[in-house]
Order: C-alpha cells, then sequence, then structure tokens
C-alpha cells in the first residue's frame, strides 16, 4: 500500500507529499471540513479558509460571527462551533501548538475517535487505527466481513488495527483513503487496478460491490414550519438561531416551530399582514424532513424582535445556511 501510495497520492492542498512532516493545522481542519462533505466541495473551502485564517492562533482570535458566515453552506453547523472551540483551547492550553498524542488530542472540544486518529497519525507519525467510510468499505472488502452496518463496524476496526503498520501509518492511512476514493469505489471497484486484489477475499467470492453490506434505512420523520421574509427599504430581517440545536449560532431568516403538523403564522416575528407563497422549501437533516412554507410582509416588527436589517443585494454576504439561502432565492424571486 506504502508503495502505491508512494505513486500515486492525490494531490490535495492540505496535504503534504508522502514521508514529508504534515501541517497538524490543516490537517486537522482538513479532516473536520470532510465529515460528511466531499474532497470536490472541501477544496475550495479549505483553500479560501486558511488564507483568510493560516493557523490556529489566527483561527482562535477571529469572531464566532465571522466563523459562522465563513463556514455557511458545509453544513452540519457543529462542526464549525467545535472548530473554534478547539482552536481557543490549543492557544489557551497548549501554547498554540496542538497535542502530538491521540489520547492528548481527544480532549480538545469537538475531536472524536476518528479526527484525533486521523490527526495523530498523519500530522505526528503515531500510529493509530483511522477509519473513514472510504477505510470502511476497502476493509470490509479485504475480509469479507458481511455484517451489515453499523453493526460491522468494531469488526472493521480490530481489521485494520492488524494490518496498520508502525512506521508510516498516517501514509498508510491516507493510502487507503485514496484507494477506496479512486479504485474500490462504492460501484464498479476497478479490482484490476488494485493493489491489494490478490488478497482480498470479497473479489475472490464475488462479492467485492455488495460490501459493506448495509441495514435497511428507516423512514425520515418528515415535520414542518413556515420560514418569514420582513422587507423594508431594500432590506430584510435577520436574526442568530440559538447556539444550541439545529443550525445553532448562524444567522437566518426568522421561522415559527418545526413540528410534526403545519404550524402557519405560530411565531411570526412580526404583525404583518402576511403573504403566503405559493412554494415551499424542502431541506433534508440528519434525523428528518423539513417542509418550509414561505410567509413574506412589509409590515412592522414585534417590539421584543432581536436581529438585524441586512441589505437585500448583499444577502450572500450573510452566511445564511444553504436551508434559508434557498428560501431567500424564492422570496426574491417573488
Amino acid at each position: 500500500m506504502l508503495a502505491w501510495y508512494d505513486r500515486h497520492a492525490r494531490d490535495l492542498p492540505w496535504r503534504s507529499k508522502p514521508g514529508e512532516v504534515a501541517d497538524p493545522y490543516r490537517v486537522w481542519l482538513s479532516e473536520v471540513m470532510l465529515q460528511q462533505t466531499t474532497v470536490a466541495a472541501v477544496t475550495p473551502r479549505f483553500t479560501a479558509w486558511v488564507a483568510r485564517w493560516p493557523d490556529v492562533a489566527s483561527l482562535a482570535a477571529a469572531s464566532d460571527e465571522d466563523i459562522m458566515a465563513a463556514w455557511a453552506g458545509l453544513g452540519y453547523y457543529a462542526r464549525a462551533r467545535n472548530l473554534v472551540k478547539a482552536a481557543r483551547a490549543v492557544v489557551a492550553e497548549h501554547g498554540g501548538h496542538f497535542p502530538s498524542t491521540e489520547a492528548g488530542l481527544r480532549a480538545l472540544p469537538g475531536l472524536g475517535a476518528y479526527t484525533a486518529a486521523a490527526v495523530a497519525a498523519i500530522a505526528f507519525g503515531e500510529r493509530a487505527v483511522v477509519v473513514d467510510a472510504n477505510v470502511e468499505r476497502v476493509v470490509a472488502r479485504l475480509f469479507a466481513i458481511q455484517v451489515p452496518l453499523p453493526s460491522a463496524r468494531p469488526a472493521i476496526r480490530e481489521a485494520t488495527d492488524r494490518i496498520t503498520p508502525n512506521a508510516r501509518s498516517g501514509d498508510f492511512a491516507q493510502a487507503m483513503m485514496d484507494l477506496g476514493s479512486s479504485i474500490c469505489t462504492v460501484r464498479k471497484p476497478q479490482c484490476l487496478l488494485c493493489p491489494l486484489a490478490l488478497d482480498c477475499r470479497a473479489r475472490a467470492e464475488g462479492i467485492a460491490e455488495t460490501l459493506p453490506a448495509k441495514a435497511p434505512k428507516k423512514k425520515r420523520p418528515y415535520r414542518h414550519g413556515t420560514v418569514f421574509w420582513i422587507e423594508r427599504e431594500g432590506r430584510v430581517w435577520l436574526v442568530r438561531r440559538p447556539d444550541k440545536g439545529m443550525l445553532g449560532g448562524m444567522r437566518a431568516l426568522p421561522t415559527g416551530p418545526w413540528a410534526d403538523d403545519r404550524p402557519g403564522l405560530a411565531g411570526a416575528p412580526g404583525r404583518g399582514p402576511w403573504t403566503m407563497l405559493n412554494e415551499t422549501v424542502v431541506h433534508g437533516f440528519t434525523h428528518f424532513e423539513l417542509e418550509l412554507a414561505l410567509a413574506r410582509s412589509e409590515g412592522g416588527l414585534d417590539d421584543s424582535a432581536v436581529g438585524e436589517w441586512w441589505p437585500i443585494a448583499d444577502l450572500g454576504t450573510a452566511g445564511l445556511p444553504t436551508l434559508f439561502a434557498r428560501a431567500a432565492d424564492h422570496f426574491k424571486r417573488a
């Protein structure tokens, strides 16, 4: 695998060349960004991010508002909140230097088992067992582990542990990631090009494309809400969502409750009158689907309303999450 990686490693902006010392900040940032997000989507965002905040100290000094706005569109916003918490912990508790061990990294806010293992192995050369979705697929096929996910994960981790070398474990982890991304793909794996083909049990049994097996997905529940657009003199009213909860800490259009039944105008931030648009916005979260009705008004705000007026022409700079950016596009076209 290491010989294959030396020849075929992907050229990625956060990655050092095979055998070179990696930058812990860039490794950590990329691993956080890549959770539930593709390399293609992350690459330009990573480049822009490190141009603005090139090291952990500059990130720790940034405002929460700027960080959340810069993260807009990447989704899973708890990652951004944990990112700045971890950066500040590195600066305040470790003198601006990342802990070099897996255990030390796990103690930072928001660094789970996978991220800590990846940073320890890739940035510090510590032997650590690194299992992302690509590695999971490669190992499930290599050992023909047919137990459906997620139940198969302990066996996959144990098998990965058995083949992880003491030397260059970070390069080995990245080699396995690259193999899963480019050759041992979800559909139509290119087994003839695979350096592990002769040892792959799933290939020998003709079941490679069926692994890893997955348990049937449960149908996600459907929830409803209303998003409100209050416009005044070329500006729209924005709020900041509570720090805890869905899309926490992000600028957003105001909404009412998200409920099993359509809430209508419940929770409206102004007196109206309200005009309902003949369209909705549907967005998928991890555990449920959300359908938002769209209501607009040029009336007054409630006296208790807390937020800010934002120029509609510059709404793209507000850092709205994808859900609210899509709703704004509907309102602007209406």
